[in-house]
């Protein structure tokens, strides 16, 4: 397999924590994820999930404050 440099990039409003782990290890079939951001308000209390994770699977948070409720 060749050395495939794959971007995985996270909108934390649309996607549940429980998922990171399935999605990282279907991208290994693919390559190496190199670039691994996720997007989100981080102060809200539904995110508090993806929190535990990051450091544990070296995910950098991009702080998006919400501009509308709901």
């Amino acid at each position: 397999m060749e050395d495939n440099k794959l971007a995985l990039l996270i909108d934390s409003d649309n996607v549940s924590a429980k998922y990171l782990t399935g999605i990282l290890d279907e991208l290994t079939q693919y390559g190496v994820t190199t670039y691994r951001r996720i997007y989100g308000d981080f102060t809200s209390p539904a995110n508090a999930k993806w929190s535990e994770k990051l450091l544990e699977k070296s995910i950098i948070p991009i702080q998006q404050f919400s501009n509308t409720a709901g």
